[in-house]
């Protein structure tokens, strides 16, 4: 019984951490019709810079802020001076942003290192707690509490707010939003920070669990793309619950079959891709 619990306490707070990851993906998707292949290289610069901060003896949580704004600064840039001069061209998109991937891993390696590094998590989360007969690390259980509280914010953010009102029209209907006066060039630039923030705040938060390593961008931004083709582009409960069920498979798979782990992971996408093309809660875009 105290596998189980374990094994599912784990699934769930890997789902919080590609939820960081996958729900600015999606909406960068959504908004933009752009597979952002950088967004994985944000998590890891994300995660390199908390690192630094932290050696510096600051505060785990503003540390991780500050790595989030960093990252939402350096993508706001990168959507301002390149994506936008590319504007209309998918494809030459799709392959800046790879290029911009490689460019950060390579930065990376130069200045850290290729050697993993622990991210040290924060004092007060030390040590495990009793959970249903089952003693499991404080912090994993702080990752699902902080995922549940972004997912929270983002809602809000997106369903109540008129910039999230912008977002929902540029995602149902970009060419209508266009036509009603919606700024949509200051719009792709706010969401493509917020993507980029995200990434780097979860990043940070996934240092203490996945250490920070060359090579975790590649990791983690497969499973993001799952997340996002299982949940639906564009729709932040598609990610939250996306996040949960690629969380859940991805951790059973590798804990009872790690032989077949890539293909439980990998055998609901395509299932979904063919009976729903658009997703779990995807909705037609134009």
């Amino acid at each position: 019984m105290g596998f189980w619990i374990t094994q599912s306490l784990n699934s769930l707070a890997l789902g919080g951490l590609l939820f960081t990851l996958s729900a600015g993906f999606s909406l960068i998707f959504g908004l933009m019709r752009i597979a952002n292949l950088s967004h994985g290289a944000y998590f890891m610069l994300g995660a390199y810079i908390g690192l630094t901060l932290l050696r510096t003896g600051m505060n785990f949580w503003l540390a991780m802020l500050l790595a989030g704004a960093a990252m939402a600064i350096f993508g706001a840039l990168i959507e301002r001076f390149v994506l936008r001069r590319l504007a209309g061209r998918t494809l030459s998109q799709v392959l800046a942003t790879l290029g911009i991937a490689f460019m950060i891993a390579d930065a990376c390696l130069w200045i850290w290192s290729g050697d993993p590094m622990p991210l040290p998590g924060p004092a007060s989360l030390e040590g495990a707690v009793p959970v249903l007969g089952a003693r499991f690390p404080l912090y994993r259980l702080a990752v699902i509490a902080v995922a549940a509280v972004i997912y929270a914010g983002l809602l809000l953010v997106v369903e109540r707010t008129r910039i999230g009102a912008m977002i929902r029209a540029g995602v149902d209907d970009l060419d209508m939003a266009r036509a009603v006066g919606i700024p949509v060039k200051t719009l792709f630039t706010a969401v493509f920070a917020l993507g980029a923030g995200l990434a780097g705040v979860g990043g940070v938060i996934a240092g203490p669990i996945l250490s920070v390593y060359p090579g975790l961008d590649a990791d983690m931004l497969p499973l993001a793309l799952v997340v996002v083709i299982l949940g639906g582009v564009g729709s932040l409960t598609g990610a939250a619950i996306g996040s949960v069920v690629i969380g859940f498979i991805y951790t059973f798979g590798q804990a009872l079959l790690p032989d077949l782990a890539y293909v439980i992971l990998f055998l609901p996408m395509v299932l979904v891709l063919v009976a729903r093309p658009r997703g779990l809660f995807g909705r037609v875009t134009t």
